[in-house]
């Protein structure tokens, strides 16, 4: 049996993108889900002269290595001011420390939903840009935009949406 992580790229006790990204791993079937929350990691804030006196966190580590065990990511990423998370952002910076291909060529399904109509597009667009570059093997994607108008009771109510991230979660599967 495959094994897929799934965390949303916020440390929100609320986070609409843990709820979107629960709900795309609910989608696929016969695959071990492991849900993470970037809260049940702190780490410092990523910079040189820490990294230099203390080393890498452990926290990073067993981060990272949770990423390197998957068989596939469901990511769904927060926007913050057009851009990740700074809690993401952190986590990501330290493990690109431990392993500049930090992402491992693992199949994703990469996501991002906002309250607006854009539907955290900008952080999607960054991500879709650079991971890449960093390993990353995004297999699909999916923006969910106005997420309290078209996300009710753990379901996407919008039946084009719905459908369209259907669409995303099969292709992520077939990936695996």
């Amino acid at each position: 049996m495959k094994n897929i992580i799934v965390f949303a790229g916020s440390n929100s006790k609320k986070s609409i993108n843990k709820e979107l990204a629960t709900y795309a791993s609910s989608l696929t079937e016969n695959v071990a889900v492991e849900i993470l929350d970037l809260n049940d990691f702190p780490l410092p804030v990523y910079g040189i002269d820490t990294e230099t006196e203390n080393g890498i966190p452990e926290n990073a580590h067993t981060f990272f290595d949770k990423v390197q065990a998957a068989d596939g990511i469901i990511l769904s990423l927060a926007e913050h001011n057009g851009n990740f998370s700074v809690t993401f952002k952190n986590v990501f910076d330290w493990m690109s420390r431990i392993e500049q291909k930090l992402w491992n060529n693992i199949p994703m399904l990469l996501m991002a939903t906002s309250p607006g109509g854009r539907g955290g597009s900008a952080a999607l667009s960054i991500a879709k840009n650079g991971f890449p570059h960093m390993g990353g093997n995004i297999v699909s994607d999916f923006s969910l935009p106005s997420f309290y108008d078209n996300f009710k009771d753990g379901s996407i109510v919008n039946m084009e949406l719905k459908s369209q991230l259907i669409k995303a979660v099969g292709n992520f599967h077939k990936a695996l």
